[in-house]
């Protein structure tokens, strides 16, 4: 029986009565059409930070993504269906993500979740979305934390973890000893600080210096100082966004010579134009291949997707993003002409060694969902491009 003419059967009041006692306050009414979706276009819906500290971040994924949806949009779409975009700003601020989020899932406006920002952001809302059922692909985050058994989470990158191991491993075999951590002081940042100390531990080391900065940099003097009186060989960068900035440059100065290391997310594109001169020589991991090189397939339709969408910088953040949107996409093809989330959540599960040109995607079909295992190590040159 369908569900419309089910509803018909019913008594009004007994309908309107039963809605609040099959689910919580946030979630839309069970009847109803499948949010997001219409005849003719599939929206789907990201809070990101547009403003604040991680701003470069939410730029990145607005453009990557929108680049992603008209390539794949000028191709006839997903099953007939157009893409559309519906993302809100939320300054980096985990209340306001969570908000944005409850209105969303209120409102039946997204179909599923794309590439939410930030470590604690997507803490505050990984549980909405578990209790809700909403698909949610690509969280930017790789904080293994949050990889724990969800059900309708299915992250792309690889995780903080593993990209910090294999940075801390790539030091030691350089026979770097004295490697000092400065950390974001949010649980981001403190939860790098035990991945380092972990690999570190790992490898017979410990850290030369420890420093926790804050996300606004307002102790920036005091890292410094810190920094300077430990005389570390290399330093892990375990920020992002802003901060960074300011953070390299006062090493530049305070600590010449110093090898600086990070993470993916340590210095967003907005980041390496500021720094000039500074950024060169900084070694950082990548979780997506370098956005220059189009030695893979995905690159170069990364970069077609670029062009065509009147852009000719490219970028890490943005390729991350064309890349998330196309796992997404790849799983509503998957779910056929009729989706629906729960098609939608069965579909991506279901994909296995799906190669977009170079990059693999693949989930296990348990929970946790992690689809990619890539990374990389390159260092920047001062125009901001990875030079090796």
């Amino acid at each position: 029986m369908q569900r419309r003419q089910l509803v018909s059967l019913l008594p009004r009041a007994a309908a309107i009565a039963a809605v609040p006692a099959l689910a919580p306050a946030f979630v839309r009414n069970a009847f109803a059409d499948e949010a997001g979706l219409s005849a003719k276009t599939i929206t789907i819906g990201c809070s990101a930070a547009m403003s604040g500290p991680l701003a470069g971040f939410g730029a990145d994924i607005k453009l990557g993504t929108e680049a992603a949806m008209a390539q794949i949009n000028a191709r006839g779409g997903i099953q007939g269906r157009t893409l559309q975009l519906q993302m809100v700003d939320d300054g980096y601020v985990p209340q306001r993500t969570a908000d944005n989020v409850r209105q969303m899932l209120s409102k039946g406006t997204a179909f599923a979740l794309l590439s939410c920002v930030g470590t604690p952001n997507n803490a505050a809302v990984i549980p909405l979305i578990e209790e809700a059922g909403v698909p949610y692909v690509a969280p930017f985050t790789g904080a293994s934390s949050l990889r724990k058994g969800t059900r309708n989470v299915f992250h792309v990158r690889a995780s903080y973890t593993t990209e910090v191991r294999r940075l801390v491993q790539r030091l030691a075999g350089m026979g770097l000893k004295g490697i000092g951590i400065v950390y974001l002081d949010n649980a981001y940042g403190r939860e790098m600080l035990e991945d380092a100390t972990r690999a570190m531990e790992a490898e017979k080391m410990a850290p030369a210096v420890q420093a926790a900065i804050a996300t606004d940099g307002k102790n920036l003097a005091d890292v410094l100082n810190k920094v300077d009186a430990a005389h570390p060989s290399a330093v892990l960068l375990a920020t992002a966004g802003t901060v960074s900035v300011d953070l390299v440059r006062g090493l530049r100065k305070s600590a010449p010579g110093v090898l600086l290391t990070g993470l993916s997310v340590t210095l967003p594109n907005d980041s390496l134009k500021p720094l000039g001169e500074d950024a060169r020589g900084i070694a950082l991991t990548m979780v997506v291949p370098a956005p220059h090189q189009a030695k893979m397939q995905v690159v170069r339709d990364y970069q077609a997707a670029m062009r065509a969408h009147g852009q000719q910088e490219f970028s890490l953040g943005t390729l991350e993003a064309y890349v998330n949107t196309r796992v997404l996409a790849e799983g509503l093809e998957r779910a056929g002409r009729d989706p629906s989330q729960a098609r939608l959540r069965s579909a991506l599960a279901g994909i296995r060694n799906w190669d977009m040109g170079g990059f693999v995607i693949d989930y296990s079909g348990q929970t946790p969902h992690v689809g990619s295992s890539f990374i990389d190590l390159g260092v920047l040159g001062a125009s901001g491009r990875f030079i090796g």
